[in-house]
This record gives C-alpha cells, structure tokens and sequence, in this order.
C-alpha cells in the first residue's frame, strides 16, 4: 500500500478519496528531526507552506529509498529544493489553479482595506474612538493598478480590478502577450511611474534579496499603494516602513511576510499597513479545490 504523508494538513474530503483508492493517509504534523526519520517511510509528501523540504531532508528520503512524489499544496514551491530532489529522482507537483481566485479577492479586499482605511478605523471603533474626519480616502475607480507578474492569480487580479473602472497595467519577465489584452504591458520602470496601486504577484527572487526597495520606491509616484499577497521578502519590510512614514507610500496591504511568524514589530504595529497572516489560499472553495487537484496529481501519478 502506498503510503501519503499530508504534512500540513489536508481537506477531509482528499483524505476520503484517496484512501478508497487503496493509499494510506497520514495526517500529522512533524518538526525536524522527527520529519527526517518519519520521511522514509512514505511514497508522497504533501506540504503546504509550514513545513519546509530542502536538501537534508530530501537526502534523508533518498536513504529510505521509498519517497518518490513531493506534492505542494498551492501554487509557490519556494520551500522545496525542487531542482535538488529531481535530480534525486523525486517528482514535485504544485496546485497553480486551485488558489488563482481566493488570492485575488484578498489583494482586492485589502485594496479597499488602504484605499478607505477600513483597517484603521475598524481599530479605533473598537477603541471608543469616532474619527470620521481622518478618513477622507479614495475610489478604485479611475486609478491604475500596475501588476508586477502576470500569471493566473494577476489575471484574476485584473478581470476584478477592471470591472471595478481601474486602469490596469502589468509587467512579466516573457513580455506583452496578445491574450493578455486588453490589459497593456509596460516596463517595470514604466509600471513605478504610472501604478498608483502596485500588487505584486511573483516568485522570490534568486539573484537578489528584494524586488522593491529604497531606490525602487524612490521611482515611484508619490502616494503610491503597495499590495503583497505573493512572497514575502519581495518588499524590503525597513525601506516601506521607511517611506509610509514619510508619506511618499500612502498605505500598503501584506499578507506575506519575510519571516513568519513575523517579528517585525515596526511592520505589524504601523497604522498604515493592512495586514493579513498569509490567509491567500484560506477560502473553503480554495481548500476544496487544492484537495481535489493533490488527489488527481497523485492518481495520474501512480496510475
């Protein structure tokens, strides 16, 4: 019987249909050095974000001589050393679609969110405060969104931020695409000058610690919005503080953090940051839909 460890949880209902198909699921949890012993004894892993799959743990399974699939329960596989465990002969598999519209609703929400300072004034409501005058904020309507990465979740992204009356525009590593009208491709120097909103919606990077930084902050318009649901790190957490405090950011909304937990005080405890604790993929129908797509990875797999 092949065996799956669902090391970060796993919907109920993947659970149910892989095991009438003859796997045997294992739902737990475990901390390095434990995941090192317990790996060997499993076929697949099915990890989310917690739990991390880099090199000593892939040599760990190679030893048990058994793991053959590592599957990712969402779209990003930064927490695996993909390259590292093919070259193994273990496969990894993500769920890119199962999340696309979840994650665009949350970098929308939180759009609203800085744009009325629903964030902030849900707070001090709640602290006996009425400060209706302090929250004089702006429409969606008639701005421009600049996407920086234009996969499924920034398609989702703009079809949305379109019927709301924005502007979009977006820049990718492959360039403009004629199905990607009529949405208008422009450079990322471009997209810095002419964005009044700026979601992110990309991988990290691996030549560099950060995609916005001090001098890329400094080339953008002033007020600008910033939105990370993608990964975090892709904004440097000091320099954004840095310029919410001088204004020249209005507001920015994060569900993505370098470290996470985050520790970062300054970051969590600013007025003007809209902040989620990594919640893009957290939707009863994203769960679904990831469940379903893991269970299919893994019939086809070992069909």
């Amino acid at each position: 019987m092949k065996r799956i460890l669902a090391a970060d949880g796993m919907e109920q209902s993947a659970i149910a249909r892989l095991t009438q198909a003859g796997f045997e699921v294992v739902d737990a949890h475990y901390e390095l050095p434990e995941l090192s012993e317990k790996i060997k004894e499993f076929d697949v892993i099915v990890v989310r974000s917690a739990t991390k799959v880099r090199e000593p743990l892939i040599d760990e399974a190679v030893k048990g001589g058994r793991l053959k699939l590592i599957i990712r329960g969402g779209v990003g596989v930064d927490n695996i050393d993909v390259k590292y465990a093919e070259e193994k002969g273990i496969r990894v598999r993500n769920t890119p679609n199962a999340s696309s519209a979840s994650v665009a609703e949350l970098a929308i929400g939180h759009m609203f969110n800085i744009a009325r300072f629903i964030h902030s004034a849900n707070v001090t409501m709640r602290q006996g405060q009425w400060n209706k005058k302090h929250y004089n904020g702006i429409e969606l309507s008639g701005k421009t969104l600049g996407l920086i990465g234009f996969g499924r979740i920034a398609k989702e992204v703009a079809k949305r931020a379109a019927a709301l009356g924005m502007t979009v525009i977006y820049t990718n590593r492959s360039g403009p695409h004629p199905e990607n009208e009529p949405y208008t491709y422009v450079t990322l120097e471009e997209l810095f000058q002419k964005a009044d909103f700026i979601s992110l919606h990309m991988p990290k990077l691996a030549d560099r610690p950060h995609l916005i930084g001090k001098e890329e902050i400094e080339k953008m318009k002033d007020g600008v919005y910033l939105i990370n649901t993608a990964r975090g790190g892709l904004i440097d957490e000091e320099a954004l503080c840095d310029a919410l405090d001088s204004g020249k950011v209005s507001a920015a909304a994060i569900d993505v953090f370098k470290e996470e937990p985050t520790k970062n005080e300054r970051l969590y405890t600013h007025d003007k940051i809209s902040m989620t604790p990594h919640i893009g993929a957290s939707t009863d129908e994203a769960q679904e839909r990831i469940g379903e797509e893991i269970v299919n990875i893994i019939l086809e797999f070992f069909a």
